[in-house]
């Protein structure tokens, strides 16, 4: 998708305009109450198989009548006119739309409407404040906060409470105006000098319930006719289930990613839904493919490539067309796993090859390198970026130097590293951390860290989550595997502040 979630609702509310070619519905659907979630409907034709589903605000509804993807909770409603509960508890909080459909169909009884779901208690946000996507003076700014808050009863609304004087804050909590230059503005400790001026505003959610909280957004503004990025972060960030593993993922994950300060995040496990989820909510643009892969960005997403195997790409426009970059996500095959067959099992390394290419790991990432070919040839003019879960190892790790740590191996040509290599692409971590016995910068697993429950056996630790890049425009400024907190490791996972069993990959780039 290359929208936002506001373009995308008010794409569907262009389609609910009727045209001369088509009546406008009879009957009406309206919402009475979302704890729990009920809504009321009426109709001139009644029918026993009529009936109300629920999709995500961010696609896969009917809006043309027509089947998209399934329904995420549905219930009939055979009379003329009455009310349905949905069972919506195990739904995210965010943005969703409600259908009114014919006979187990999906012809429109009535027009969608639209449904949002929040944390229960009262308002929250959250951080209490973050920092948001570049700005450049004079020229027209917007960023939306409406879908960080949750909790509150069934209606938010924000309000400007103080801040720089252009900015103007709507009720559903869209930021907007056109920054002015601040030039003798003090910048706050350890703001880089060659930050021109940053823009706050404090912004109050009020809840039905009465409750309220405050955000405070840190808008970063640069001169006239100067690049608007300089510097891009780069996460890789496998959700493990969408993060659908740990207690309360919704509003960790946006703390994660708010706290992170990433720019550009390419996903895997996302489960056909939960980039959309995440971008949704944090009011950036986003790609989601159907199954593991997704892009969300705060930059605007220009060209879909889609997927190649086991890896899809975008396009961001940093700053229209004169800074932009290619980023692809993969997520390889997981099994046979390379570090198995070594530490457990004592292969050789012909044969851990020969099992590399049986996972598809190897065909996968050759595939993926097939479609980048001709970005890679032009990455000094747009870069290139191939970030994701590879599920093996990198043969800059599996050295010599290394050789107590990687159960007696080195000198391992791991197909999925050694590839991309040949391709041109240089893996970031490695270049911010050319030792890997001073920085392994394992990324499996924190939740897997001495002992495997499955085995028996004590789990290989190693880097297997990716930042890769190529082009001249590109340069490493910093890069880490990233974990919150200390988690507890797998079964006692489900309260952890962190949301997955990888660590994030988190890459800083100069640009230009």
């Amino acid at each position: 998708m290359l929208s936002r979630s506001l373009a995308v609702l008010l794409a569907v509310a262009l389609l609910m305009v009727p045209s001369p070619a088509s009546a406008a519905p009879e009957g009406t659907l309206t919402v009475r109450s979302t704890s729990p979630l009920t809504l009321a409907y009426s109709t001139p034709d009644p029918h026993p198989t009529n009936w109300v589903g629920l999709y995500r605000a961010s696609g896969g509804g009917p809006v043309d009548e027509e089947y998209v993807s399934p329904s995420l909770v549905w219930a009939y409603a055979p009379e003329s006119a009455g009310e349905v509960e949905l069972p919506a508890d195990s739904l995210e909080p965010g943005r969703y739309l409600a259908f009114f459909l014919a006979r187990d169909g999906y012809a429109h009884l009535a027009e969608p409407v639209e449904v949002r779901l929040g944390a229960t208690g009262p308002v929250a946000f959250p951080v209490d404040g973050a920092v948001l996507h570049n700005a450049r003076q004079g020229d027209p700014y917007e960023a939306e906060l409406g879908g960080l808050a949750a909790g509150g009863g069934d209606t938010v609304s924000f309000a400007k409470v103080d801040g720089d004087t252009w900015i103007e804050v709507s009720p559903d909590g869209t930021l907007s105006g056109t920054p002015r230059f601040a030039a003798d503005r003090v910048m706050p400790e350890g703001v880089s000098r060659r930050d021109p001026s940053r823009a706050e505003v404090t912004v109050e959610a009020t809840g039905a319930d009465g409750s309220a909280a405050r955000f405070t957004a840190t808008i970063p503004v640069v001169r006239r006719g100067e690049p608007l990025v300089d510097e891009v972060s780069v996460l890789s960030l496998n959700t493990w289930h969408g993060g659908t593993q740990i207690d309360g993922y919704h509003e960790k994950q946006l703390r994660f990613l708010l706290e992170s300060d990433a720019d550009v995040v390419g996903l895997q496990e996302t489960q056909g839904v939960h980039a959309a989820r995440l971008a949704e909510a944090l009011g950036w643009y986003h790609w989601q493919g159907p199954g593991s892969l997704g892009v969300i960005s705060r930059y605007p997403i220009a060209e879909e490539y889609g997927t190649a195997g086991a890896a899809a790409g975008v396009r961001v426009a940093l700053d229209g067309d004169d800074a932009q970059l290619n980023l692809w996500t993969a997520h390889l095959g997981y099994t046979p796993y390379g570090p198995y067959d070594a530490c457990f099992d004592g292969m050789s390394v012909e044969r851990i090859l020969q099992r590399e290419a049986q996972s598809g790991r190897t065909g996968q990432i050759t595939r993926a390198l097939a479609a980048m070919e001709d970005q890679l040839a032009a990455a000094d003019e747009v870069p290139v970026l191939l970030v994701g879960d590879f599920n093996a190892p990198s043969h800059l790790d599996w050295t010599e130097a290394n050789r107590e740590r990687n159960c007696g191996y080195a000198d391992i040509p791991w197909p999925t590293s050694v590839l991309p290599a040949e391709a041109g692409l240089t893996d970031s971590f490695r270049v911010a951390n050319p030792d890997p016995v001073a920085a392994p910068g394992t990324t499996w697993s924190p939740l897997y860290p001495f002992h495997n429950g499955e085995t028996g056996r004590v789990e290989p630790q190693d880097r297997i989550d990716f930042v890769l890049h190529a082009g001249t425009d590109l340069t490493v400024l910093d890069s880490r595997a990233v974990v919150v907190g200390e988690p507890a490791p797998v079964p006692r996972h489900r309260g952890n502040e962190w949301t997955t069993d990888h660590a994030a990959v988190l890459t800083v780039y100069s640009l230009g």
